[in-house]
């Protein structure tokens, strides 16, 4: 296991443990999670690994493959926002938000590897703060509810990073089960699992990383959520999640907010018909789901104003190719593409992808396969 060299080398002994936590991929539901709405996130197989053990003093000693000369030291009573950037304020993010929460944990020695392209909309950032929010409370033998844990790993990004997410990628990558996805209200904070397996139903879902790179703590996420705060404001809601028709959205007169709004109630429908659609018994649902997730990319491109140049054309492309559907996933501007082909069209598709990425002259695209997969866990040693 690479990252357990990588901890060796780095500190001169054996590790306690290995921790993994996957990234995500969105079925529907984009922008909905801070609007107290609906998701239906599922675990990839990638993710990151996490390679620990305790060491003595106050301090968290971190290391990344992928960031091999970024080494950091840091002094867990002197944990502040703003005292620790760059990619180590994620895992001292977790450490100051299970301190606030009333754990405390240990000194430590934690090594990172990571098999998800960063930027690529796949949720590294949580993957990285759910593998080490269980490597820090397993060290020093803490037994914490999975769900208080999501909320402990969101707290670290958004208070210590200062990133405004909501919750989803945090509960996909720690609530997850294999062969499913994660109905998620966020609400409430319930969640259901729905049996999610494509390969059964003769289909196959191909996560496209357009190379476009994204930030995930950029204005430009943080303006759509203060537009739709204000949308809801104006319409005398404490959030979008409660309106209950397109005709409260028409409210709105400012066409912007309209739009944002339009967005976020299209898309929670979406989320519920697709998660009732994989519960029935009924016939292959696939085609169906294909052309929520074409119009869930629309209502993105349109009503939100998230997709970029690679993500439309990726979109077309597979679409052109004969996937079922396909639609832009993550924060926007930047990352991946979720298409949904039979296996039959899965060359055509890519094809036709890297086709319209050479013709623009853009960076060639990576193609991942999407298999819904198992949630965060230990993974080694012990």
């Amino acid at each position: 296991m690479r990252v357990l060299e990588l901890f060796g080398s780095r500190f001169g002994g054996a590790a306690d443990g290995v921790w993994f936590a996957p990234g995500r991929a969105n079925l529907m539901g984009e922008h909905t999670d801070y609007n107290e709405g609906f998701v239906l996130p599922f675990a990839l197989g990638q993710g990151i690994a996490a390679a620990a053990a305790r060491a003595d003093g106050r301090r968290l000693v971190l290391c990344s493959a992928q960031a091999p000369g970024a080494a950091a030291e840091v002094d867990l009573d002197g944990l502040a926002p703003g005292r620790v950037t760059g990619w180590a304020a994620y895992p001292a993010g977790v450490a100051w938000a299970l301190a606030a929460a009333g754990y405390q944990v240990p000194g430590a020695c934690i090594a990172i590897d990571s098999d998800l392209p960063e930027g690529a909309g796949l949720s590294s950032s949580a993957a990285l703060e759910c593998a080490t929010a269980l490597a820090l409370t397993e060290l020093a033998g803490l037994a914490v509810d999975r769900r208080e844990l999501a909320a402990i790993a969101r707290r670290a990004e958004n208070d210590f990073v200062g990133a405004p997410t909501g919750i989803m990628d945090q509960s996909a990558s720690l609530l997850s089960r294999l062969g499913h996805a994660l109905l998620l209200d966020c609400r409430s904070l319930e969640s259901t699992q729905v049996p999610f397996d494509p390969a059964a139903s003769g289909s196959r879902l191909l996560l496209i990383d357009t190379k476009a790179r994204h930030e995930h703590s950029a204005g430009e996420y943080g303006r759509r959520r203060a537009e739709c705060e204000q949308a809801a404001r104006l319409l005398g809601v404490p959030s979008l999640r409660y309106l209950t028709s397109l005709g409260d959205v028409d409210r709105l007169t400012d066409p912007v907010l309209r739009r944002r709004a339009r967005h976020v109630f299209t898309d929670d429908q979406r989320v519920l018909e697709i998660a009732g659609l994989l519960r029935s018994a009924g016939e292959d649902p696939y085609p169906r789901i294909g052309r929520l997730l074409t119009q869930a990319h629309l209502s993105l491109r349109d009503d939100f104003e998230i997709s970029w140049p690679e993500a439309d054309a990726a979109v077309d492309a597979a679409l052109a190719a004969g996937a079922l559907g396909a639609r832009m996933i993550g924060g926007g501007f930047g990352g991946s593409v979720l298409a949904l082909v039979r296996p039959d069209a899965a060359d055509a598709a890519r094809a036709g992808v890297a086709a319209a990425f050479a013709a623009r002259s853009w960076t060639a695209p990576q193609f991942l396969a999407a298999a819904p997969s198992e949630s965060a866990r230990r993974v080694g040693l012990g």
